[in-house]
This record gives structure tokens, C-alpha cells and sequence, in this order.
């Protein structure tokens, strides 16, 4: 990887146990192995039921026809302890303020970890957007968008810079301020296709201010696209910048261009379990759980029902063991 030293393979290895591979060749399943070392009886939670989480984005149906209270109410069932919010409306079922969104965590029992918000939300409404994060509680603020759609290595100078002032304005007010990755972050500048953008991004962003969500799932569609790297080496480099994780998990699938489908969490091909395993101190990040397509698909037998898959992603993800 551009201007940062490579982490010997080796290492990797015997820190993973495993590789997490791309392609056609079957991978452990990240349930089956968790069941067999659960079943052992040993190894620690690779994600703490404390720092279980859930991107409201995987649930948006449900918020938009029952509203956060009654969400909230049976996230707090499932177990899961932290909500990374997707916007701050409930659809139909009428306005509601930040103070009262706060009301409702606090009589679950949940925390609100971070929230993905427009780079123009904070662009131009950093002060207001910071405001509503205080008052729900938030330890970070963060966005989903890519660094810019400027996919030269200028482009994404000039977007480092721009994260770095949304950096700063967050740290002062005791922020933590994230990017969440999709798949063509990984991808090459247009105009020099040995730089890799994501490289770019994190090199000269300001460790102190600006942190990194990753979505391994997407991740590891990156790497499809884009080969040439190892999802966890970015962490275990950078450690402290990688405050939260989204888990998201996939099955393989050859006919896709992104050489996987998106599934409920336990049943597909992503080794979770080598992937948390391989971290030191995995007890320190968020797990945060998000299935894209979790209100339109389903494993069978089980019907098509958001809650359903996170009720069962929960348990698959708590069932994790270093």
C-alpha cells in the first residue's frame, strides 16, 4: 500500500488463523465456527453484548411505520445496546424532536453511538448537526458518502483537507468524526492507477480528528475490484482509527460484480471470526450490525421481516469467540 509499510503476511496469518478469501472456493462459516468454539467452551466475545450495535438504516421500514419508540422498545429485546442513527425522522408516524429521540434511548437502554449524516448536512450545517449529536448523546458523527466524487488523487487531496476541518470542528465539541467506506474507495486514481484512493484519503486525513468506519463487507467487495490488499491490514496498521465496524456479512457468488450477495449475518462466507480474531483488544471497537436488504430478503425458512434478521444477526454476531 502507498507510503505505509506492509504488514508482514506471516503475521497476518498466524494473528487471523485464517485468510478471508474472495471468490469461489468455499469459506468457513462464520456461525458454524462460532457454534464449535462456543460449544467448547472457550475463547472471549469477540463483540461484547455492551458494544453491540445496530445501523437503523438495516430497520428503516420499521422505523418509518412504527416510529423509535416502539423500535427502540425491541431492539432493546434482541440485545442490542447501540444505534447508529440514518436520520433523525419516523415516516408516517409524525415529527419528533433530538431531545425526544434522546428520552426514548435513554428509557431503553440505548446508547446512540453515531450517526451518518450528508457531507452537505456538514458542510453546511456543521454547528446544527454537532448540536443534535451532543443532545442524543453521541460519541461520534459521522457520513456514508464517499470522500468526494472526485476520483483523482487532487479530488481526494482536497476532500482530506475538507474532512480534516469537519475533523476539527467535531473534536472541539468532543466528537469523533468518521467516514464509512463503500467498495470504490479501494478503486485507483483516474489519473495515476498505482495510487490507490483509499490510501490517499487516510494518509492525509489528521489521525487525531478524522476516524474510519469500516464496513467490511464492502470492504472485501473492494478488494474483488480492486485486489491488492487485505481489509484487516488497514486496521491493524492504523489501529486507533477504526473506532467502529460495520458487520455486514456476504455469500459468495460468482454471477455478482461484486462477487457477493449481501446476507443476514452467520449465514454467509466472510470470516468474522478470523477477521475480530486477528484484532488485539477486540473488545474496544463497536460491532455495529447492518444488512442493506434486510426488509426485502430472508433466509429460509424464515419469512421477510427486518426484526427477524436482526433478531437472528445478534445472536449469530454475540455468538462470536476469539
Amino acid at each position: 500500500m502507498t507510503g505505509r509499510t506492509e504488514l508482514d503476511r506471516r503475521t497476518f496469518l498466524r494473528l487471523a488463523g485464517s485468510t478471508v478469501a474472495v471468490g469461489a472456493a468455499a469459506v468457513t462459516s462464520t456461525a458454524a465456527t462460532a457454534s464449535a468454539v462456543s460449544a467448547a467452551g472457550g475463547g472471549r466475545r469477540l463483540v461484547p453484548p455492551g458494544k453491540l450495535g445496530i445501523q437503523l438504516y438495516s430497520i428503516r421500514d420499521k422505523v418509518n411505520a412504527l416510529g423509535f419508540r416502539a423500535v427502540f422498545e425491541r431492539l432493546s429485546t434482541l440485545g442490542y445496546r447501540e444505534v447508529e442513527f440514518a436520520g433523525y425522522t419516523q415516516g408516517a408516524v409524525g415529527a419528533i424532536t433530538p431531545a425526544e429521540i434522546r428520552a426514548l434511548l435513554d428509557d431503553n437502554g440505548l446508547v446512540a453511538v453515531g450517526s451518518h449524516r450528508s457531507i452537505r448536512d456538514f458542510a453546511v450545517n456543521m454547528e446544527a448537526e454537532l448540536d443534535i449529536a451532543e443532545t442524543l448523546g453521541m460519541s461520534h458523527v459521522g457520513t456514508a458518502n464517499a470522500p468526494t466524487n472526485d476520483r483523482t488523487v487532487g479530488g481526494y487531496l482536497a476532500a482530506a483537507e475538507q474532512f480534516n476541518g469537519f475533523g476539527a470542528a467535531a473534536a472541539a465539541r468532543g466528537l469523533k468524526f468518521y467516514q464509512h467506506n463503500h467498495q470504490h474507495e479501494f478503486g485507483f486514481a483516474t489519473d495515476d492507477p498505482a495510487t490507490r484512493l483509499y490510501d490517499v484519503f487516510l494518509e492525509n486525513t489528521d489521525p487525531a480528528a478524522v476516524y474510519l468506519e469500516m464496513d467490511v463487507f464492502w470492504a472485501f467487495v473492494g478488494r474483488h475490484l480492486y485486489p491488492g490488499f487485505e481489509p484487516v491490514e488497514y486496521v491493524l496498521a492504523h489501529r486507533d482509527r477504526y473506532p467502529m465496524f460495520h458487520l455486514k456479512d456476504g455469500r459468495v457468488n460468482p454471477q455478482s460484480s461484486n462477487g457477493y450477495d449481501i446476507v443476514e449475518f452467520g449465514v454467509g462466507d466472510l470470516d468474522y471470526q478470523a477477521f475480530l480474531g486477528a484484532l488485539n483488544g477486540s473488545g474496544r471497537q463497536h460491532g455495529i450490525w447492518e444488512q442493506d436488504n434486510a426488509s426485502t430478503v430472508a433466509e429460509p425458512p424464515f419469512p421477510v421481516d427486518s426484526f427477524g434478521n436482526a433478531e437472528r444477526s445478534a445472536d449469530a454476531i454475540l455468538a462470536l469467540r476469539g
